[in-house]
């Protein structure tokens, strides 16, 4: 069986689909960018049922993001439901008071990362 992976983070930059690309259909990807769904209610749950289905979650908080509580939202989640949790931080490395808050996120993931590119080839681990 495939390992299944939860994309989490922001939507702009194009970022989910050169993961995607990058990795190949060596696994199931659960793309939140793709729902297409509007009412809070009904993407939070489906963003955390599929939090709930992954082995992976790929948390990626870009330099861009202007906030990022969707994505504390979804690495406490994953922390909770004991997933295995890859978070990439280019933001903190540009924004200490950021940092500082953000940091939570940090300590709640398995193995944090400075680029997309090393998560990705972390993640080429995986394949089975």
């Amino acid at each position: 069986m495939k390992t299944k992976i939860y994309l989490a983070g922001g939507f702009k930059g194009g970022w989910h689909d050169e993961v995607i690309s990058k990795l190949g259909n060596d696994f199931i990807y659960f793309n939140p960018q793709k729902h297409d769904l509007n009412d809070v209610e009904k993407y939070t749950s489906w963003d955390l049922y599929h939090v709930e289905k992954c082995d992976i979650l790929l948390g990626y908080m870009s330099k861009d993001n202007p906030s990022g509580y969707g994505l504390a939202l979804e690495i406490g989640y994953a922390k909770a439901m004991n997933k295995l949790i890859i978070l990439v931080d280019e933001r903190s490395n540009n924004d200490n008071v950021f940092k500082r808050y953000f940091s939570i996120c940090q300590e709640s993931s398995n193995v944090s990362l400075e680029t997309l590119d090393e998560a990705i080839h972390y993640i080429k681990s995986f394949i089975i």
